[in-house]
């Protein structure tokens, strides 16, 4: 995400400076024509307006609140555009704790896949102090399809578990279809394409239904194993509402069946060959297989 982000915002003219802990990320970022910085704090120190994307609570810690952190090094009057999915709880002490500092933090959450950062192809839910919105709005539509303003911070979470409830259910019944397809001996390519084109499609069959095609899920547009993270928000969120719901909890199964089957690193399009091994499904190779696949990756990039 990060990468993409830093891309599509040099393009749009933005000065760029970056940190990650991979040097081969920072070295792209220098290819890409900005500039690697050696920490957190050297880039905290010199940006007005910081974007944060990670991977996990750990990763939050360090960024934000170890040695030479955000919260440590940022200028009083720094804007932080957070755009990881954490729990509300964490999303809260972000700010809290840069408040003391003077940071103002947006809680920025995005919907999109790996693949469609890298194509300006995601929505971003900002909410928080909106004179900071105003502020980081340009950045914002600057690594952005769309950008959407959704009022008190933490808002812009809340509406990403939504989101990330229905990719959940979406993803595993773009699988389900699939697996019903090939066991009815249906050509999968033939299958893509008329039900994209019609009522039974979803942005998930569309992002998604290609690598089920291929049967390849790598490399992955989002981890078995980091969105598992993301089930798990969405669980405990929906908990403490004491608020249904079904359809998520019956799908969670899957994707734990998944990373069960050694399949962490692999796409979260996975799941179908997850139902294929229950439904006993051997694939057959199809000729036009490879062209096929192309053509459809092309057309959801």
């Amino acid at each position: 995400m990060g990468g993409a982000f830093a891309r599509h915002l040099l393009a749009d003219g933005f000065a760029v400076s970056g940190f990650d802990i991979d040097p081969k990320r920072r070295a792209q970022l220098k290819k890409l024509g900005g500039r690697p910085e050696a920490s957190a704090a050297a880039v905290s120190r010199g940006c007005a307006v910081l974007v944060t994307s990670l991977p996990s609570l750990a990763a939050v810690d360090a960024a934000f609140f170890g040695r030479g952190g955000i919260a440590e090094s940022a200028k009083r009057g720094t804007v932080v555009i957070e755009t990881s999915t954490l729990p509300l709880a964490k999303k809260h002490e972000i700010r809290e704790r840069c408040a003391l500092r003077g940071i103002a933090v947006l809680d920025c959450p995005v919907s999109g896949t790996g693949a469609q950062a890298a194509n300006r192809d995601i929505a971003i839910y900002a909410s928080g102090d909106h004179k900071a919105y105003a502020g980081a709005e340009a950045v914002l539509k600057g690594f952005s399809r769309s950008v959407y303003y959704c009022g008190e911070y933490g808002n812009g979470s809340k509406l990403k578990y939504v989101a990330n409830l229905l990719v959940t259910i979406h993803n595993l019944s773009t699988a389900e279809a699939m697996v019903l397809g090939m066991k009815s001996g249906l050509d999968l390519d033939l299958l893509y394409r008329v039900i994209r084109d019609g009522a039974g499609t979803s942005r998930m069959f569309e992002v998604r239904g290609p690598l089920m095609v291929r049967g390849g899920y790598r490399p992955a547009t989002m981890k078995i194993d980091v969105y598992k993270k993301d089930i798990d928000i969405i669980e405990e969120f929906a908990a403490d509402l004491h608020c249904p719901v079904p359809l998520f909890e019956a799908s969670k199964p899957f994707y734990a069946a998944a990373h069960a089957q050694g399949r962490a690193l692999e796409d979260t399009a996975a799941v179908c060959a997850v139902l294929e091994q229950m439904a006993g499904v051997k694939r057959k190779r199809s000729t036009n297989r490879k062209s096929t696949s192309t053509r459809t990756k092309r057309k959801t990039r």
